[in-house]
């Protein structure tokens, strides 16, 4: 497993915490943060596949 999906995932869950937490104590910015987060941890992700994929069709 590529370490891409790794970071990723754990960016996503980061996010989500943030987006929750921003949620609870109306604070939109925060909020907005946790949804980046969350977009950017999903894109690591889909790269980490992507990567692992090539590996996997290349041996």
């Amino acid at each position: 497993m590529d370490k891409n999906r790794i970071e990723g995932a754990a960016k996503q869950a980061k996010g989500a915490v943030k987006e929750a937490a921003g949620k609870v104590v109306n604070k939109p910015g925060l909020e907005a943060e946790g949804k980046a987060d969350k977009m950017e941890g999903k894109a690591q992700s889909t790269v980490g596949k992507a990567k692992d994929a090539v590996r996997d069709a290349t041996h």
